[in-house]
């Protein structure tokens, strides 16, 4: 998601923003996050169209012709996936129930904390469905109107911390901590910006990470392309992450900090 006009006062207003989180169990997970089962099969659509420069690897852009209908919810569709692998258990075995059913049951699974799973005695169960890209499939327009709106992204309570300094040394402590947590179980929703420059301003789910010699490469659910997960790769020489081409960045380092992890952030 790439927010263009008024990203200052955003940044400003988030401040103020802190955010509500209700109590995390910290429960231990009984299964890996899978990006086949627990992503949303619909894409957050982009209302610019990108192009870019192969000889200059300059980027343009320019309105599309046509709205998009769903756009600006990145941040709300990877907090929100990460929320369903955490507080709902999907059992297809079960029978389905009418669409009244289903928002209410999305509904509990929104409203519980960002930042904490749920013990599996306590979860959300949902009918009908073996994960949540079989049930967005289904119920896409349902979802999107449950799951929160585009000014939640626009709001997010850590976008703060763009506007000041990144370190390579804070990117460094940053990356083991990410490694740390998702090696622990636990994906990690990340917000990456180049601020003052908008050449991307976007959030994504690190849900896996393997050593490779000289770098640790993260494996990340992007909504803006849900049909494969992309690679965020730190290189611990350079002690910064890149990310890469994708049909709206031109490829290259990006600032990386976790988000919806507490109450600052």
């Amino acid at each position: 998601m790439l927010f263009r006009p008024f990203i200052l006062l955003v940044a400003v207003l988030a401040l103020a923003c802190t955010g509500c989180v209700s109590n995390g169990s910290g429960a231990a997970l009984t299964r890996p996050f899978d990006f086949r089962r627990d992503t949303f099969n619909y894409t957050n659509e982009l209302v610019w169209a990108y192009s870019i420069n192969p000889e200059t690897k300059e980027q343009s852009w320019h309105l599309r012709n046509k709205s998009p209908e769903y756009s600006h919810h990145c941040f709300v569709m990877v907090r929100s996936a990460r929320q369903f692998w955490w507080h709902a258990r999907f059992d297809r075995s079960l029978p389905p129930v009418d669409e009244k059913g289903y928002r209410r049951l999305v509904e509990e699974v929104i409203r519980r904390s960002d930042s904490g799973g749920s013990p599996e005695e306590r979860r959300v169960v949902i009918p009908g469905f073996a994960g949540l890209r079989e049930f967005s499939s289904r119920y896409p327009k349902l979802l999107q109107e449950e799951c929160g709106g585009a000014w939640q992204s626009y709001l997010q309570r850590g976008h703060w911390r763009m506007i000041l300094p990144f370190t390579r040394s804070g990117q460094e402590a940053n990356a083991l901590r990410l490694r740390e947590r998702i090696e622990g179980g636990t994906p990690c929703v990340v917000h990456l910006a180049r601020f003052p420059s908008l050449k991307i301003n976007h959030a994504v789910l690190l849900h896996g990470v393997r050593p490779e010699p000289g770098k640790i490469v993260f494996t990340s659910y992007d909504s803006n392309d849900p049909g494969q997960s992309l690679e965020l790769v730190y290189l611990e020489n350079e002690r910064r992450f890149e990310f890469p081409v994708t049909g709206y960045f031109v490829g290259g380092e990006v600032k990386v900090y976790e988000i919806y992890r507490n109450w600052i952030y």
